[in-house]
Formats: structure tokens, C-alpha cells, sequence
């Protein structure tokens, strides 16, 4: 969901530099903003077109200097407020963006890119309720904008509204037949059937040869799933490597350094380091669920919220971002009790009752293990586990929206999941038994009721029948499994690599270097 400013049809300028902006040409929009703003500083357009490029650009706090003027100038433009609110929300200031979310949707018009920007502010914040009805409203006043029609089906799909979301799909399709999000997000709303897919109009649209990379990765990916569904597994396995291939070569991204970090976390988060930290913030005892992707985090994320006990905040990269924020200030994350303090605070400011007992499902937290129980010694850490093959086969079909950037690559995925099993080793060793969980995915689908009293009782918990049903949930999960989650415990997606032994001969083989054979069979 992208939040974009409005055209002022009297400006000429400003239309060639969305345009320019619209086809990834920062440095041009950037010239021309400088230049109207040279004649006019005062040009709140430019200001909020130049919060765009910042933010594109990774500069959040120079994304944030140019909203604070956008808004400045233009206070009752609710364009210029949304703005400033995904800025903050970029920087990790949750409440700030919440504020300004606030501010603008109080003074919302009834233009239909202002309610599907303001949608989509309140998405990013994980008030899916609230964004849905901007999104419907944005929808209601132009149903032929595809993107206004996608933003409400993704919402949906987060809600559980399946039907709808695959109604509106549909609708965005009809109107932008190359519309690949659309077409990813539909064929995971239900499993595909042979009398009703969509894989012949998809065949035909990558077989026309004019779709962007992008959207061809997409549709391709979609083919995978749907023609797995159908159980057609060469096919399946042929769209999903192309996609594979195509991202990786669309997507940069340093192999090794993702590598190294999560050694050099393994050589200095030691035993020794921990007990030399200082004292942490011992207030709050939080849980965190954290896992390679794909891999049954949502799952137990949903068994444990289910208790009547514990609310979610669901993804918040709360505990990441806090840390930069603490490296930048040159802190250092020297005094985990103020880390501590402040993601608390930070998820408590909106997402759950400041009083409530929560939950965390942040997958890289793995990374931060060790400095999430100096910062806060009474968490609880869940690692998720599931077989190497399976695993990895899982995470080669899924596309991640700017993450997990290994996963395109079949040695590259290999080569990630062999570091993320020495990271859980690590933990496995470091931490304290009482602060750390590892659980297997095979072992909830084998039996679901003594991994689910395993879970309550490590987190602390009174056993609720609840959590046996948390399927019934209607809590919104934006995960990549939210369509799943929302069935009982199934055992398909057990042993599913299988499918494809040969073509997987790569991963396996770079697997096996370090697994033994046992354990990949």
C-alpha cells in the first residue's frame, strides 16, 4: 500500500516530477522539487513529493524534516498528516504516528486517494479495522482504480473477509488484467480446485510476454501455489523457480553480510556477555515468537493469543527498531533496561492495553535473542523449528515484500538456513531454559493439544481449552499465513519437498554438508 501525495493540475513542474517519481527516477524528482522550491519555498506539494523520494530512499529523518514542512504549510491537507505519520512510523515512533494518523483522518476529505491513503497509514499500523473502512469508502467513490479495489482485498484477506477479498481481486483484475499483486493475492485465498482456478488466465498472460519482471515474478508465483493445489508438482516447481530467478536477479542484496552478521552475533552474544550486561527491565514479561518464515511462527503465534490472557501485537520490529534508535542516540544499547523500557512502551503506545500481557510475533527477533533477555530478563522466547527440506521448500515458493532477499537463491536459502540453525544452537546453549523455547512445527500437527499445554505452561500460563481452537480466532493476522491459520491444525505441508527431490538436489546437497542425513530424509 503505497501513500502518495495528490497532483495540483496548476503545476506543471510537480506533474513532470510525480511522473518522474512514478518511474523510480529519484534524482529527477528531486531536481525538479529543488527547483520549484527555489522559486517557491513555501510549495507544500514539493515538500510532501520530496518526504516520497526520502523515504525511497531510506532517509527517514530527512523524510521527516520535509513532512513537518509539508504540513507547516499545508496543516489542513490530510496528504501532508499522513506523511508525517509514515515518517514517524519509518523512525519507530509509534505513538507520533498514531497522533498524526489521527490528525489526518479527522480531517479527511472525500476524495478517494485521501481515504485509501489514510487506509493505508492505519494498515501500516496494524489497525486493520480501521483501514478497511477508508478503504471501502475509497472504493464506494471509484470502484474502476484497481489499486483502491487491491487495498481493500488485501485488508479483507488480513480481516479473514476471504469471499470479499477474492470478489475484489477479481474486480482489480477485470479492470488491470497484468495486475500481478492481485493475481498473488487471490490464488492464496483459497486452495484451487481443478473446476475452479485460475491458471489458464494466468498461462496466458505470462505466455504474452509483456509483463514487467515484477508482475511476471508475481504471476508466477501465484502459478505455483494454484498448480500445486491441484497437485500438478513440475509445473508447479517450473513457475516457482522462474520466479525465483527473476527476483533474485531484480533484488540486490549482500549474501555474505547476512552471513557474518549472524556469526559475528554468535562469536559476542556469549554467556559471559550476558552476565556482564546490565540489569534489564524486569517489569514486563512479554512473549516473542520469532522463526524463519514459513515455518509455523504464525501458528503458534495464534495458539498462544488465543488464551484469554494474552493479546497480540502481531509483527512490530518494535524490538529492531528501538535498538537502532538506542545505536544512534550512542548508547549503544548500553543500558538494556532504557531498551527495554522503550519497546514496551513502543508496543503498548497502540497495538495492546499498556496492562496487558503480550505477544510478539516479529520473525528476525532471532537475531536478537541474546539482547532481548538482557533488555528484558522476564521474556519468554519461542523458536520456531521445522524440517530442513520442508523449511526450505516452504520459503523458495513464498515472495517476501523486501525481506528475506536469501530465499530466491536455492544455495543462497541453503547457505541462510545452515547460519539461522547455528543462531538457534547458540541460543540453545546461552540462554537460560526458563527464557527460551525451542518448538517443532511436526510436533504441534502430530499432537496439537500437549504442544499447545507445552506452550501455556512455558509462557506462564493457566490452561484454557481456548487455544485449541484458535482457528476460530477473528483476531487479524497480516502474515504470510493468514489464510491458513484461520483452518484447524492440518497435516498437508508436512513432507510437501518430497515433491520436488530432484530439482531441489542443490539445496539438499549444501544442506547435507552440515545436517546429517537422518535428519533430511
Amino acid at each position: 500500500m503505497r501513500i502518495t501525495a495528490p497532483l495540483r493540475a496548476n503545476l506543471t513542474p510537480i506533474h513532470e516530477a510525480r511522473d518522474a517519481f512514478a518511474r523510480g527516477d529519484l534524482a529527477t524528482t528531486e531536481r525538479i522539487c529543488a527547483e520549484v522550491l527555489a522559486r517557491t519555498p513555501d510549495d507544500g506539494t514539493a515538500w510532501a513529493l520530496l518526504t516520497e523520494t526520502a523515504l525511497r530512499r531510506g532517509r527517514p529523518e530527512a523524510a521527516l524534516i520535509c513532512a513537518d514542512r509539508a504540513v507547516a504549510l499545508r496543516p489542513k491537507d490530510p496528504i501532508a498528516l499522513i506523511l508525517r505519520a509514515k515518517c514517524r512510523f519509518v523512525s519507530g515512533e509509534a505513538r507520533g504516528a498514531l497522533e498524526a494518523a489521527e490528525a489526518a483522518s479527522a480531517i479527511t476529505d472525500n476524495a478517494p486517494e485521501t481515504q485509501d491513503a489514510c487506509g493505508a497509514m492505519f494498515g501500516l499500523l496494524g489497525l486493520h479495522q480501521r483501514a478497511k473502512q477508508f478503504f471501502l469508502r475509497a472504493v464506494a467513490a471509484r470502484p474502476d482504480v484497481p489499486q483502491y479495489l487491491f487495498n481493500l482485498a488485501a485488508t479483507e484477506r488480513m480481516t479473514g473477509a476471504l469471499e470479499e477479498a477474492e470478489a475484489h481481486c477479481d474486480a482489480a483484475i477485470a479492470l488491470d488484467r497484468h495486475y500481478g499483486l492481485a493475481h498473488y493475492l487471490r490464488s492464496d485465498l483459497r486452495i484451487q480446485s481443478a473446476e475452479r482456478n485460475h491458471i489458464a488466465e494466468m498461462e496466458r498472460l505470462v505466455g504474452e510476454g509483456r509483463l514487467a519482471g515484477p508482475s511476471e515474478v508475481m504471476l508466477r508465483f501465484a502459478l505455483g501455489k494454484e498448480y500445486e493445489d491441484l497437485e500438478r508438482h513440475d509445473r508447479a516447481f517450473d513457475h516457482v523457480d522462474a520466479a525465483c530467478h527473476l527476483q533474485h536477479r531484480l533484488v540486490a542484496h549482500d549474501h555474505a553480510a547476512e552471513i557474518a552478521e549472524i556469526d559475528r552475533i554468535i562469536q559476542t552474544h556469549t554467556r559471559g556477555w550476558i552476565a556482564a550486561a546490565p540489569q534489564g527491565h524486569a517489569a514486563a514479561a512479554p512473549v516473542l515468537v520469532a522463526g524463519l518464515p514459513r515455518t509455523g511462527t504464525t501458528l503458534v503465534e495464534r495458539i498462544i493469543a488465543s488464551h484469554p490472557a494474552m493479546r497480540s501485537a502481531g509483527e512490530t520490529s518494535a524490538f529492531a527498531t528501538e535498538l537502532r534508535r538506542a545505536i544512534k542516540d550512542n548508547s549503544g544499547g548500553g543500558d538494556p533496561a532504557a531498551l527495554g523500557r522503550r519497546y514496551v512502551d513502543s508496543v503498548t503506545a497502540f497495538r495492546v492495553p499498556r496492562e496487558s500481557r503480550f505477544l510478539d510475533k516479529t520473525l528476525q527477533n532471532y537475531l536478537y535473542c541474546g539482547l532481548i533477555h538482557t533488555a528484558l530478563p522476564a521474556a519468554k522466547i519461542i523458536l520456531v523449528q521445522r524440517h530442513p527440506m520442508d523449511s526450505c521448500w516452504a520459503i523458495y515458493k513464498a515472495h517476501f515484500q523486501g525481506k528475506f532477499a536469501f530465499s530466491y537463491h536455492q544455495i543462497e536459502l541453503a547457505e541462510y538456513y545452515l547460519a539461522y540453525r547455528r543462531l538457534s544452537r547458540h541460543w540453545r546453549a546461552t540462554l537460560p531454559p526458563e527464557a527460551l523455547l525451542e518448538i517443532n512445527y511436526e510436533d504441534i500437527i502430530r499432537d496439537q493439544a500437549a504442544a499447545s499445554r507445552r506452550l501455556i505452561d512455558f509462557v506462564g500460563l493457566s490452561w484454557d481449552e481456548e487455544v485449541l481452537r484458535f482457528h476460530e480466532s477473528p483476531a487479524p493476522s497480516s502474515t504470510a499465513s493468514a489464510v491458513q491459520v484461520r483452518r484447524p491444525i492440518y497435516s498437508s505441508s508436512v513432507g510437501k519437498w518430497r515433491h520436488h527431490a530432484d530439482r531441489l538436489a542443490p539445496l539438499r546437497a549444501r544442506l547435507a554438508r552440515e545436517i546429517p542425513e537422518a535428519e533430511l530424509a
